[in-house]
């Protein structure tokens, strides 16, 4: 019975591609006259964790050799799928981040390796990260022109107080310190450290007052500005890398002071934990995905008010937390949630996203043992590609399922539009409305004075929402013979006629000659 009714909503969904059945008209307005946010050129960003084979969740151990320590780092696929982006950028961190110690330096005597230990931090013991397999990754970082991120142990120095995560006293910046001077000596480029995971507010495993924190993130500035001082090339500074919580965020800015910091970053996992058995639900629920529009706006204010020389960032961001959920987040559906949130952070200013995993866990861009990229990756590739760096205000009257972000278009003139159609049974034909004074009516839109604009169809495979394997304009999307990622071509339709957003799909449209003051 399920295989016949996937069966029909196939036959259903491509018949109303192909334009052969009812649709609901909805006008969609986009103010082009000016801006709502800006976001960072590098918006798109992806982790690799430090998670050694034996992290298991819910009798599940989906990491396998995906760590930074254990990785593959010849893997042709792996190299291609970061070249593709241009720069990519990497953040490098998790949970075990301020466990790690650096084996540089006469500071720290032994080095450890990770290992299970029912009495440490995630369940796990100390490790270390030896300098030739950092040589390594930075081999794989110059190769593929990665913009890297790296996560810093904050923990070094400080102990455990009586409450039994509160930990106190001043970070110990020596081995840290004897890493970065490593790292700068041998030129590897590193466009920002930040310092600590998750230890702010409530913490997870550990947790630091915010004024000890920020005294901590002065103290990597300074060390920071004395090790790179060429304000060119120096790395930038960020933290708190926790989940939000106003008064500590305010307390932190305030403390730590003006360009302590240059970004702030935050994690979210909204869909809750990934064995949850309602997570394919509440990424198809609207209502569900906008709760968290709050916490967004809310940095943004605090941000604003108490740092306005640092911007907001999502430093991770997995949906659903302990590696995500086994039949979900690798599949077509998780895009719904994925992609709402790149348009939400961007329209309240958030300069960076950096998605948990690019590999690892159930989350991974790529899959985790082939390396091959999941639905996600080419949502977040095409939003690369097209999605400039200036937010418009978008708007429309239909159904709430029916989601679209608009931003000017990368690189080229006009803007570019994501559309995301949630209804499992509803195909929607979008007229886009320039909302300015000059132009009220529909616009419609030329490329090269042909009357056309360029669409990209994201579509899952038979039509199944949980399928690993997405279309572009009905053509799957697969690794070509040298396993390089494919070209992503846009489908070239007639603008005369409004967009066509079949049932379950995501729809990037760039439109060249919208007249948008604010893409001038």
């Amino acid at each position: 019975m399920a295989g016949l009714r996937l069966a029909v909503s196939w036959i259903l969904a491509s018949l109303c591609f192909s334009s052969l059945c009812a649709a609901d008209d909805v006008k969609v307005f986009v103010q082009g006259v000016t801006s709502i946010a800006k976001t960072d050129d590098n918006f798109i960003c992806a982790t690799l964790d430090w998670w050694p084979s034996e992290k298991c969740d819910y009798n599940q151990c989906p990491w396998g050799k995906a760590g930074l320590l254990n990785l593959d780092l010849n893997n042709k696929i792996l190299a291609n799928a970061i070249k593709a982006f241009d720069p990519l950028r990497i953040r490098l961190g998790g949970s075990l981040q301020d466990q790690l110690v650096y084996q540089v330096g006469d500071f720290i005597k032994k080095f450890p390796h990770f290992k299970k230990q029912d009495d440490g931090l995630f369940g796990f013991s100390k490790g270390s990260l030896p300098m030739d397999r950092w040589d390594q990754l930075n081999d794989l970082f110059k190769q593929t022109n990665a913009k890297i991120t790296f996560g810093l142990n904050a923990l070094i120095g400080k102990r455990k107080s009586d409450n039994s995560t509160l930990w106190v006293g001043e970070w110990n910046s020596k081995n840290a310190r004897d890493f970065m001077k490593y790292t700068a000596s041998k030129g590897y480029k590193i466009d920002s450290y930040e310092l600590g995971n998750e230890l702010c507010a409530s913490g997870v495993s550990a947790r630091l007052e915010a004024d000890q924190y920020a005294k901590d993130i002065i103290q990597l500035k300074e060390i920071v500005k004395e090790l790179y001082p060429d304000r060119e090339t120096q790395p930038r500074v960020l933290g708190p890398a926790g989940f939000y919580d106003t008064e500590w965020f305010k307390t932190f800015l305030e403390v730590s002071g003006p360009h302590a910091v240059d970004g702030v970053t935050h994690h979210i996992y909204n869909l809750g934990a990934g064995v949850d058995k309602t997570l394919i639900n509440k990424i198809q629920d609207p209502y569900f995905l906008d709760e968290i529009a709050e916490t967004f706006k809310d940095l943004e204010n605090v941000v604003k008010e108490f740092g306005p020389w640092a911007g907001p960032w999502v430093g991770e961001s997995g949906g659903a937390y302990n590696s995500g959920g086994k039949d979900v987040s690798h599949t077509f559906v998780n895009g719904f949630w994925y992609l709402d949130q790149l348009g939400m952070t961007a329209t309240f200013n958030h300069k960076v996203y950096c998605r948990q995993t690019l590999i690892g866990g159930n989350y991974g861009l790529l899959n985790t043992t082939s390396f091959i990229p999941n639905p996600d990756y080419y949502g977040a590739l095409l939003w690369h590609r097209l999605m400039g760096k200036t937010v418009l205000a978008t708007n429309h009257f239909g159904s709430p399922y029916l989601r679209t972000y608009t931003h000017c278009s990368k690189q080229k003139p006009g803007i570019t539009m994501l559309i995301i159609n949630m209804s499992n049974s509803t195909s929607i034909d979008v007229s886009v409305t320039n909302d300015e004074n000059k132009y009220p009516h529909n616009y419609r839109m030329t490329v090269n004075g042909s009357n056309q604009r360029e669409e990209y169809h994201l579509t899952p495979k038979d039509g199944n929402i949980q399928s690993d394997v997405v279309l572009l304009n009905g053509t799957p999307l697969q690794l070509t013979s040298s396993q390089d990622i494919p070209s992503l071509s846009p489908m070239i339709v007639d603008s005369s006629s409004p967009i066509r957003v079949a049932p379950d799909s995501i729809v990037y449209v760039t439109i060249r000659d919208f007249k948008a003051p604010a893409c001038a």
